[in-house]
């Protein structure tokens, strides 16, 4: 990809550790961060000489998995533990945090977020709780009481808090990632990541922009490391088995797939709204980092993040995101795209702060013939639809026509899918393996593609040809424009 690819020169480095250096003595005081890096064991010429390394690792040089990856899945022994950071830890992110705690052969040794501790990442904590839930502290509070419990221990304290994800990666102790930030922060930690030689969970939808997809796989692929997207229903049975009916044909030829996402779960602020005060514990300008400056408001960050195009592509990334993988799992284009897009209407508001589709509708074409339809509609389907019957999951309930499709063997000469039955499990899995996730990540890119397609050819009111080799329009620059997004320094891929 032309201009796509993170470069790190050694004076990049430099600006790093100066960079960590200079946090290291701002947030002593402030946040109680004496400890700072005490389990690291790293200093400025092993941060170097790590950096120097993955540099090299840019331009060709093979990739060792580090020691503690290796091993047999199921070994527990602590040098074949993988040992992981949290890099956002909001609501989801707290979710993976904890799943990865349950896993006995994993320890997570530091949590990073730019918020101290809140309560109003989502609309889903239980009602009524007094104490924050999410935020860095919170998080540490969680993983350092479970291990306190799981020892038996009231004095354990092993899990770091950090603002700053740089300073997490700047950890030789450290294996693997986890990186549940809003959607502006995906890719250039996940590229730093793979330079350091993390592994790396990266929550859906993968990227911003489809050129920001496209980065993150040269880098996962240069340096060698596992990837999994936060796809969850690639880990499911009855997704599976959908996609695997569907493929070996028991609709027939696979002519039409209906996808529909949920609305707006938020209303916007008022369209004369005005500018807050930042809160006490919340790094603004590291929450806005790459994407425009502009003036704080609650309704900007947080779990509301995702009505607003700087950070996020709306609910056609967020929900589209999951419908839409699984159509490319049922259809077998894994690995590329439409070849066409289509606006049918879709609507974005005209004025005020949320800026995303608030009613989404676009249909996409591929060159095997069939039609993908994503539209908003509550409570909607997932239905694919054959020239011999159909098959349609709604809220976990699955219908088909014929009846008989439910009881359906899949022969063992037939086509069987990748099986995962729990998407963490089977990233720590595939790294001690050293083999590829159940939803690696040129498939998060992909499937997060045909979101961002139908987001641009719903902005420009317009059918779009699209080379998905190439990953270009065909027939307009002005959509071609639309592949990346410039960033606020000192940000940049």
């Amino acid at each position: 990809m032309a201009g796509g690819f993170l470069r790190i020169r050694q004076i990049d480095i430099e600006r790093y550790f100066l960079d960590v250096q200079a946090m290291k003595q701002h947030y002593r005081g402030d946040y109680g961060f004496g400890g700072f890096m005490k389990n690291s064991r790293i200093n400025r010429r092993e941060f170097l000489r790590g950096a120097g390394a993955a540099a090299l690792g840019m331009i060709g040089f093979p990739y060792v998995v580090p020691s503690s990856a290796l091993g047999t899945a199921g070994n527990t022994l602590p040098s074949n533990r993988i040992t992981m950071g949290s890099v956002g830890v909001g609501g989801m992110g707290t979710n993976n945090m904890r799943a990865f705690l349950t896993q006995a052969d994993v320890q997570v040794v530091a949590v990073c977020d730019v918020v101290k501790a809140n309560n109003e990442y989502g609309h889903w904590y239980k009602k009524g709780w007094k104490g924050p839930w999410f935020g860095r502290e919170p998080a540490r509070n969680i993983v350092n009481d479970f291990y306190s419990q799981k020892k038996q221990s009231s004095s354990y304290d092993g899990c770091e808090a950090y603002i700053d994800f740089r300073e997490v990666l700047a950890r030789d102790d450290i294996d693997a990632v986890c990186i549940t930030t809003p959607d502006h922060w995906h890719a250039i930690p996940a590229i730093m990541a793979a330079a350091a030689g993390k592994h790396i969970y990266c929550e859906k939808p993968m990227s911003l922009t489809i050129a920001q997809g496209r980065a993150m796989i040269e880098a996962v692929r240069r340096h060698g490391v596992i990837f999994q997207t936060g796809t969850q229903r690639r880990s499911s049975q009855q997704f599976r088995f959908i996609c695997e009916l569907i493929r070996n044909g028991r609709i027939g030829r696979l002519k039409r797939i209906l996808t529909t996402i949920g609305a707006n779960n938020k209303e916007a602020p008022a369209k004369d709204w005005q500018p807050m005060p930042i809160p006490d514990g919340f790094d603004y300008n590291m929450w806005l980092g790459p994407a425009p400056w502009v003036p704080y408001h609650k309704d900007r960050c947080l779990y509301t993040f995702r009505f607003g195009l700087d950070y996020s592509g709306g609910q056609t990334t967020n929900l589209g995101a999951h419908a839409i993988d699984i159509a490319q799992w049922a259809n077998g284009t894994d690995h590329t795209g439409p070849l066409e897009v289509e606006d049918l209407g879709g609507e974005f508001p005209k004025n005020g702060l949320f800026t995303t589709a608030t009613n989404v509708h676009f249909r996409a074409r591929y060159a095997n013939g069939v039609e993908l339809i994503c539209r908003t509609q509550p409570d909607g389907p997932l239905r694919f639809e054959g020239t011999d019957g159909w098959i349609q999951i709604k809220k976990d309930e699955f219908t088909c026509n014929p009846e008989s499709l439910k009881t359906s063997v899949i022969a063992p000469n037939e086509i069987h899918l990748y099986k995962s039955d729990d998407h963490h499990r089977n990233f720590i899995d595939c790294i001690k393996a050293h083999q590829e996730t159940a939803a690696p990540v040129e498939v998060g890119h992909r499937s997060v593609t045909i979101c961002h397609l139908g987001n641009i050819a719903m902005t420009l009111k317009r059918k779009l040809e699209w080379n998905p080799k190439k990953e270009q329009f065909v027939n307009s620059e002005q959509a071609n424009r639309m592949l990346r997004r410039s960033m606020r320094d000192p940000w940049s891929l």
